[in-house]
């Protein structure tokens, strides 16, 4: 028993003040894997929500798409109707402006044939008068001639 024992169990025994860093380190080190693996996982999560949002987007926009065409159908239908029977509408006045034309074209035809043969027709009896004028003068000429011929 003296005050130096030799290597004994005291010396088998690490020294707690070397040991605890150790052990420290390796757990911090088993700590940081940890959620190292952890944040793995989260990155992995993060990314298959971003997908399944971008997914339900695409959708939902999709979908509001063809909602919108559909409303617009909805609300060109009257209009694209009003505008048909416009057009029909349209096309008759036409046609039934054509027809009035062909008509007036038709009468203005026979009004100039009935004037040329008003004027055909005053040309002949201009021409009849002046020649039964001409004959009415010469029978007064001779008329007169006769009486100036017969005894007074």
């Amino acid at each position: 028993a003296s005050p130096r024992q030799g290597p004994g169990p005291a010396a088998e025994r690490p020294d707690p003040s070397r040991l605890r860093p150790h052990v420290v380190l390796a757990q911090e080190n088993t700590q940081i894997r940890d959620l190292q693996q952890e944040n793995r996982e989260l990155w992995v999560s993060l990314e298959e929500h971003q997908d399944a949002l971008e997914l339900i987007m695409s959708k939902y926009r999709k979908q509001m798409l063809q909602l919108l065409e559909g409303r617009k159908r909805e609300e060109a239908e009257p209009v694209l109707k009003v505008h048909q029977a416009n057009s029909g509408e349209i096309e008759s006045q036409i046609d039934r402006i054509c027809e009035m034309g062909e008509v007036m074209r038709k009468a203005v035809q026979v009004d100039d044939e009935q004037f040329f043969k008003v004027q055909e027709k005053l040309a002949q009896l201009e021409l009849e008068n002046k020649e039964l004028r001409e004959l009415l003068s010469i029978s007064k000429e001779s008329f007169e001639v006769g009486r100036e011929d017969l005894p007074d």
